[in-house]
């Protein structure tokens, strides 16, 4: 089970997520810093290769922002992230949620022999 591509696939959103939880709040600790540069994280479309090719495995890449900078350097935008920050929060649930499950299932099983 520990072996699988669903709870390798899990296993790794949940790593991706978090990434991108700390990228949030560093993005938003240094909303008033001169010259930061938002970080950006990503990691679905490799994911999706490695469940495509039957694997599961994926690693996270953090990237700086490309977008426009105010006057002070700084392109953090607040409103991006705390969208951000509840579409994580969000999706960090419903994986927690999964891999729940497939622990309840083993647990199940077990206790049934």
């Amino acid at each position: 089970m520990f072996d699988s591509v669903s709870f390798s696939a899990l296993s790794s959103a949940l790593d991706g997520l978090s990434a991108r939880q700390r990228a949030i709040a560093d993005n938003i600790a240094n909303v008033n810093t001169a010259g930061y540069h938002a970080k950006r994280v990503a990691f679905e479309g490799a994911l999706a290769s490695s469940i495509a090719r039957g694997d599961g495995h994926a690693d996270a890449t953090t990237e700086r922002s490309l977008e426009p900078t105010k006057l002070n350097g700084n392109n953090v935008n607040l409103d991006t992230e705390t969208l951000s920050n509840i579409d994580t929060v969000l999706r960090f649930q419903f994986a927690s949620r999964a891999i729940e499950g497939q622990f309840t299932s083993v647990r199940s099983a077990m206790r049934s022999n």
